[in-house]
């Protein structure tokens, strides 16, 4: 009864604000110097279009279809393990090469077809390539002076990476970035990149006396901190995409039937720009820690 009483109240509403809207309108191109008031009343006009095509279309599927079952959010910190040819391995794993896959492959393809015909003046998809790899070569040279070239191709792959990885939240797939022990992955990766950098900068001694500076009182909690780089990288993109996707799940838990445009709009963050945050907040660490350690 309810779901009916919604639709009788938002047909005639949606009605209502098209003829409003369109007399509006008609109205603003009628004047040469429209009015704030006219362009705030086109803008409730609209407003009340779209809430009422969401209460019409939101109850027409509760009234098809039925009311959804509500369900309780249930979620694990780790994700599902699966058999894998006699090998139990986490879901994320198995999505992780998925995605290592699809970026092999795409790099085939992109060699085999645009740098096969390399020309020196780029034109078309060349350009374009050629414009992200120095976008990123000059981020790199800015954060960590020197080192443009040599982790260049390093920060692109792990961009792509963690962008393909937010990529899968899409189809409903859990990220693998939300998976402590691929957070924790990266970061080992960085950590290693910082010391060799400051070992091949300063050698090994340098590298310790640096550590040790500026009096060797301060050795013990410098290499502490430098101990607990690696943890607070990956815990820190654990916890924000762990977040994001728990997000979701509420929305969709609680939205029920009327979850129609709105995980949309909310998935355009958390699965689209949230992750690119993380991936470009990641990436500048990196770089501020071997930047530190080859000064």
């Amino acid at each position: 009864m309810i779901n009916w009483i919604l639709l009788g109240v938002a047909v005639p509403l949606t009605v209502a604000g098209l003829f409003w809207r369109k007399r509006v309108c008609s109205r603003l191109r009628a004047s040469d110097s429209p009015e704030k008031k006219d362009k705030r009343r086109k803008m409730f006009a609209t407003m009340l279009i779209v809430v009422g095509a969401y209460l019409i279309i939101t109850r027409l599927i509760e009234l098809v279809f039925g009311p959804s079952e509500q369900q309780g959010i249930e979620f694990s910190l780790w994700p599902e393990r699966v058999d894998f040819y006699g090998f139990t391995l986490s879901v994320t794993v198995i999505y992780t090469w998925i995605v290592m896959a699809a970026l092999i492959v795409a790099a085939l393809v992109i060699r085999l077809t645009i740098f096969r015909r390399f020309k020196d003046v780029p034109k078309g998809a060349q350009n374009v390539i050629e414009l992200i790899v120095e976008m990123v070569r000059k981020y790199v040279d800015s954060q960590a002076h020197g080192t443009g070239e040599l982790l260049c191709s390093y920060i692109l792959t792990i961009g792509a990476l963690m962008l393909g990885c937010a990529f899968l939240e899409l189809f409903k797939l859990r990220a693998p970035t939300s998976d402590i022990t691929m957070t924790f992955a990266l970061a080992i990766m960085t950590f290693i990149l910082i010391n060799a950098n400051g070992v091949k900068k300063k050698g090994v001694g340098g590298r310790i006396k640096s550590l040790a500076s500026p009096t060797p009182v301060v050795f013990v909690f410098r290499a502490i901190s430098e101990l607990a780089i690696p943890v607070s990288m990956a815990c820190r993109l654990f916890g924000n995409m762990l977040g994001g996707m728990i997000v979701m799940d509420m929305l969709y838990s609680a939205l029920g039937t009327g979850a129609v445009g709105i995980p949309s709009l909310a998935g355009l963050f958390f699965n689209v720009f949230h992750p690119l945050i993380q991936a470009f907040i990641f990436i500048t660490l990196t770089l501020t820690f071997i930047s530190e350690a080859i000064e």
